[in-house]
């Protein structure tokens, strides 16, 4: 019976091991795709991918008028690569799709296919372009 327990907790270690070794990485990660309106008081968002997977997205956004700070953060499930995740935040009707690896994250279709759009470029990228990828690096 002693052996089996150890051999059930060893089988478990290796499950847990190799789940976190498809982790791109653990913590939190700041992003901003749509960059063509930053600086607005628009929502400044995150994701942060917990030790068994989960991937937590959510946003911080200050009022500049009132200095009213709102904030929402969901769990979007686990993470795998390539996978297409659903983010819904309810407090501003605002659903859309991602996909990220170790160093960043992509705006995408339901089919993960990466978008662009004019939003999606910086200010200094849409002097040349109409629109760009949606993409952006992790910031700590």
């Amino acid at each position: 019976m002693k052996k089996f327990f150890s051999l059930m907790i060893l089988c478990i270690s290796i499950f847990t091991w190799a789940q976190q070794a498809e982790i791109p990485f653990i913590g939190y990660r700041a992003f901003d795709i749509m960059k063509g309106y930053s600086g607005t008081g628009t929502p400044h968002y995150y994701l942060d991918v917990k030790n068994n997977g989960d991937v937590h997205f959510g946003y911080v956004q200050v009022n500049q008028a009132s200095g009213e700070e709102t904030t929402e953060e969901i769990n979007a499930g686990k993470y795998a690569p390539n996978k297409v995740m659903k983010v819904v935040f309810k407090k501003f009707e605002e659903t859309f799709f991602v996909k990220f690896d170790k160093e960043k994250i992509y705006l995408t279709d339901e089919k993960g296919n990466v978008k662009n759009l004019e939003g999606c470029c910086s200010s200094s990228e849409s002097l040349n372009k109409e629109t760009c990828t949606c993409e952006s690096e992790f910031f700590k």
